[in-house]
């Protein structure tokens, strides 16, 4: 029922699947361009037709009634910001648990232009010692999945060429509010001798 559901929702929407789904049992998935509110529905719809049981973190005030409940059977991981601990850690941990575990990360954290994005997706997988998988909604082409597979290499440089390769033709709903796909730590690589 859920996958006939998503199927008739983005066929009225005029999206369409692009890319194989991950055969990795275990990987942090990158939710890019993040730039509206919309991108969840459309991330959720996409996962059910690609048959993935995915897990999602965002801020807690979306757990509350009346949706809390749903966003939780849908995958929501409740996270709250202002509350100091390692998320790092507490994902990594929750990798180690699970046999299968598709954590998804919006590297943006924000769905507004930023001018780097968070660099929790990639200290995650690199923790967990699992893939970081690009997914996409391209907004332009109305299409959405996933792309290739990276296994953190520890050259944050490197690593995000292959990741901002990726994105280079990829447009959010609002590409304006499409930031740079940068981590700060890269300028810290730069900078050491």
């Amino acid at each position: 029922m859920r996958k006939w559901i998503a199927r008739a929702w983005l066929r009225a929407t005029g999206w369409k699947p692009d890319g194989e789904a991950p055969t990795e049992p275990r990987f942090v998935l990158i939710a890019a361009p993040h730039t509206s509110n919309w991108d969840l529905i459309y991330l959720l719809a996409f996962a059910e037709l690609y048959g993935l049981r995915i897990s999602w973190m965002g801020k807690h005030q979306l757990f509350r009634p009346p949706l809390g409940p749903l966003f939780r059977a849908l995958g929501g991981i409740a996270i709250h910001r202002h509350e100091r601990g390692d998320r790092v850690a507490r994902m990594a941990e929750e990798f180690a648990q699970r046999e299968t575990f598709a954590l998804v990360v919006s590297s943006e954290a924000t769905r507004g232009w930023a001018p780097y994005w968070k660099s929790g997706f990639y200290h995650i997988a690199r923790s967990a010692e699992v893939p970081i998988v690009m997914g996409f909604l391209d907004y332009r082409r109305r299409r959405g999945g996933f792309g290739p597979a990276l296994l953190p290499s520890g050259d944050v440089k490197r690593d995000m060429d292959q990741i901002r390769a990726f994105y280079a033709d990829k447009a959010g709903k609002h590409p304006e509010k499409f930031g740079p796909v940068q981590l700060r730590e890269e300028e810290s690589a730069l900078a050491a001798p």
